[in-house]
């Protein structure tokens, strides 16, 4: 047991011995470090200088394009419908989906045969009518000469019984004869009467006629209206759409065949937000007709088409936001009602805007500004519009000044930066043009004529650059080096 315990006591010592030749060691370590960080001769910092590329704020007049995308739409369509029930006895030829019909083409036609028992049903009655008429109008004749008959013997029994009672006033003739006259002046004034009712009966009757042929011949119109509605056509030059008929299929009535489609009749429908709607109103508050571009992609080929604002949607609808504007087509060529399209339209201008990448501007409307000795400062603009990877800026105080194109965290107000204009871009892309002496250009003219492995192309390519009074000088470097110019 005294042994354990004096073993473990030596094992914490030697653990403690350990330890403390550590300490010592970190510490020597810390102030060699210390002394040698002392001793060091202090360099000079060299600032840093980073390579921006910068625009120039050019203010002037630009118009603003409001890009949206839309749905093109038939702005001229028609449904051709059954008028009635039947059976398709005919298809036009060429009837499909696709097809190019013409104004007045017939494209189907019901079976007529009903129609047609119509129409001749119709022309009987019309007939009969027409016989009732003439029967009408003769016994009106009639009715009315024998009313003028019964006048005159109504007349004449008049004045006969005048006659006996001027004779009976005079002492001549007998009451019995001068009675037995009234009486015929009566009986006679009653004949009159009587045909009088018989010529009223009569116009009755022909008034009843007249309006009976004309019923009928209503009644014959409308047959013959149906049974040229057995023919179903166009009514305008057109593509036909969702054809849902077959020959010897029964339809019922207003049941749709097929569609017509004007192809040169198109319009975008496309969603705005109120502000860019605002934008595209007048002063009296009528949508201007701003022109614009509608554009398909095509198997990787854009299709386009100008088109003009025509009219704005009347209602919002239910669940939606902004406003609904059409446009027209005026070029719809390779466009067809459904496609989804991209619309830019051209806003009414404005006036001392820049155009500048979208990088340049953060989110507060700060951009870097190019000052003296090459530092950057910090200026303001106002964000009006933005253009895809571009925006309009109207740069109060900042007109000719140059800023940076594209912010990034290492640049900042005070850095010295190195610019980088297009212009220096453009004229380091742009070959150095030497011209030539006569001696050097036949000496040049000689080697490109002396190596043989050049192909005869390649060739007069060269002796063409060559003949020109300025020559690339990279090409007559390598030519005077032994190299191919090619």
């Amino acid at each position: 047991m005294r042994f354990l315990t004096r073993s473990l006591i030596g094992v914490l010592l030697a653990a403690l011995a350990l330890g403390l030749l550590g300490m010592a060691a970190v510490t020597v370590q810390g102030a060699l470090q210390d002394r040698a960080a002392q001793e060091r001769p202090d360099r000079p910092v060299r600032e840093r200088i980073f390579t921006a590329r910068v625009v120039t704020i050019q203010p002037g007049e630009l118009a603003p394009e409001l890009a949206a995308f839309g749905e093109v739409r038939a702005r001229r369509t028609l449904e051709l419908r059954a008028p009635f029930a039947g059976r398709v006895v005919e298809i036009a030829e060429g009837v499909a989906n696709g097809a190019a019909v013409e104004a007045g083409q017939v494209l189907f036609r019901l079976d007529p045969a009903d129609a047609e028992s119509a129409r001749d049903l119709a022309r009987a009655d019309l007939r009969r009518a027409e016989a009732e008429l003439r029967d009408a109008v003769r016994g009106l004749e009639l009715a009315r000469a024998d009313l003028a008959e019964a006048e005159a013997q109504t007349d004449l029994r008049r004045r006969a019984f005048e006659r006996r009672r001027t004779l009976a006033e005079r002492g001549v003739g007998s009451e019995a004869l001068i009675e037995e006259a009234e009486l015929a002046f009566a009986a006679a004034r009653a004949a009159s009467i009587a045909r009088a009712q018989a010529e009223a009966q009569a116009e009755a009757r022909l008034d009843t006629a007249e309006t009976a042929l004309e019923r009928q011949r209503i009644t014959l119109a409308e047959a013959e209206r149906r049974l040229a509605e057995t023919g179903i056509a166009a009514t305008f030059d057109g593509v036909l759409s969702d054809v849902a008929v077959v020959a010897g299929g029964l339809v019922g009535a207003n049941e749709r065949l097929a569609q017509v489609i004007d192809p040169d009749a198109l319009e975008v429908a496309f969603r705005l937000s109120t502000a860019q709607y605002l934008r595209l109103l007048d002063e009296a508050g009528a949508l201007i007709p701003a022109p614009g571009e509608a554009a398909l992609e095509l198997g990787g080929h854009e299709v386009a088409s100008p088109v003009r604002l025509a009219r704005a949607g009347a209602a919002v609808g239910e669940g939606q936001t902004g406003r609904l504007v059409y446009a027209e087509l005026d070029a719809p060529r390779g466009f067809r009602p459904g496609d989804f399209v991209t619309v830019r339209v051209s806003e009414p201008p404005l006036q001392g805007v820049a155009l500048v990448p979208a990088t340049a501007v953060d989110a507060a409307g700060n951009v870097l500004v190019l000052g003296e000795d090459d530092r950057l400062e910090t200026g303001q603009v106002e964000l009006l519009r933005r253009q895809g990877e571009m925006v309009l800026v109207r740069g109060h105080g900042l007109n000719g000044r140059e800023i940076v194109a594209a912010r990034t965290p290492l640049l900042g107000e005070g850095i010295r930066i190195r610019p980088e204009r297009d212009e220096d871009a453009e004229t380091a892309q742009a070959p150095s043009m030497v011209p030539l002496d006569p001696a050097r250009r036949a000496a040049l003219i000689a080697r490109v004529n002396e190596t043989a492995f050049l192909p005869d192309p390649v060739r007069a390519r060269l002796l063409d650059q060559l003949e020109a009074d300025e020559v690339p000088a990279q090409l007559i470097e390598r030519l005077e080096q032994g190299g191919r110019g090619g």
